[in-house]
């Protein structure tokens, strides 16, 4: 599979705007937004990504299954369970 993004790419800032509240606790209990952030962002980049390559893929899948369920799939004989 093709890796997510390029992780050796050099960061850049960037202006967000956040709930004051929110930003001030995290900040009471030390945690590094930056680093949060970027992992919030990879696994709902990750989510969206395979999400797509179902909706890409739909057909495709579509078809198996129903190859599966006329013809079984191979080495059925042989399973024991």
């Amino acid at each position: 599979m093709a890796e997510l993004y390029n992780s050796a790419t050099p960061k850049k800032a960037t202006n967000l705007s956040i709930n004051s509240d929110l930003l001030r606790k995290t900040r009471e209990l030390n945690i590094n937004s930056s680093a949060t952030l970027e992992r919030a962002l990879k696994e709902e980049l990750s989510k969206r990504e395979a999400a797509q390559w179902v909706e890409d893929n739909r057909a495709a899948i579509k078809s198996y299954n129903d190859f599966v369920e006329q013809h079984g799939c191979f080495g059925d004989e042989f399973r024991e369970f």
